[in-house]
């Protein structure tokens, strides 16, 4: 009968990880991430879509791989971003986020030892200098470490997620991904001018459909769910800011998803 250490021993997996970030005019937010995973990666790749800022520059100074690749939506850029990871485990990472501390020694230990197919963790955002624990914003649980050939990102654009094959084998790490998200009110208003259109369009072609009673539903339930049900109300300021322009969103994206219904009439 062996001993316990050469058990242990016979089901230890040792890997190497790649870290793929996607980026767009990301100036801000990419010097931070990379600096954040240089302790863990053994290789790091930047998938840009033609930034006109100074985002390839500091990837360049700090040495990581670069590639540039026309943007075809949030789903296909980092589907094929993986494609261009040196090895199949991956960290997934958005260039305003970075793995704190503990996060980090938690990646660090399951890299000597990765027995399950893909890690969660939980993601802790940064609104305007605040960090939110409530609006339904935390725990944001994200599946961003996995051996990436049991999955892929789906979803519905903007909204991306990774699904992993069935079967496979998810487990929860210690520590959280900080996300740095909006540093000013109009930052947030120009992402959600931004990404309503995208995913108004993205539910059409789903199949999604609407009509204006749900449309001013849909939007109340989302202010009260976000600031009461949620406790956004406990985050002050940026609690309310955040159930605000969240119940906002929600009625700009329905009322896309309407007018592409009657322009559909129309024709």
């Amino acid at each position: 009968m062996p001993c316990l250490t050469t058990y242990s021993y016979l089901y230890t997996v040792k890997i190497q990880l790649s870290v793929v970030i996607i980026t767009f005019n990301e100036e801000r937010n990419i010097g931070r991430c990379l600096d954040s995973v240089k302790d863990i990666a053994d290789d790091i790749v930047v998938v840009d879509s033609f930034s006109k800022d100074k985002t390839k520059e500091i990837c360049l100074e700090k040495g990581v791989r670069f590639v540039e690749h026309a943007f075809e939506g949030h789903i296909q850029q980092k589907n094929w971003a993986i494609t261009q990871a040196k090895y199949p485990h991956v960290l997934s990472l958005d260039a305003d986020e970075a793995p704190d501390e503990t996060l980090i020694r938690s990646i660090i230990d399951i890299k000597e030892n990765f027995t399950a197919d893909g890690y969660s963790f939980n993601r802790l955002t940064n609104y305007c200098g605040s960090w939110v624990r409530h609006c339904g914003w935390y725990p944001d649980v994200k599946l961003r470490l996995w051996d990436s050939r049991k999955g892929e990102w789906t979803g519905l654009n903007p909204h991306d997620e990774y699904k992993m094959e069935e079967g496979s084998k998810i487990e929860h790490l210690n520590g959280d991904l900080l996300h740095y998200s909006y540093y000013t009110r109009e930052d947030h208003l120009r992402q959600i001018a931004s990404f309503t259109e995208i995913l108004g369009q993205s539910m059409y072609d789903a199949g999604r459909r609407t009509n204006p009673v749900m449309i001013v539903l849909a939007t109340i339930f989302k202010f009260i769910r976000d600031y009461f049900i949620k406790a956004g109300i406990l985050d002050g300021k940026a609690g309310f800011n955040i159930s605000w322009l969240s119940a906002g969103a929600s009625y700009k994206k329905y009322r896309k998803l309407w007018r592409l219904q009657k322009a559909a009439k129309k024709n």
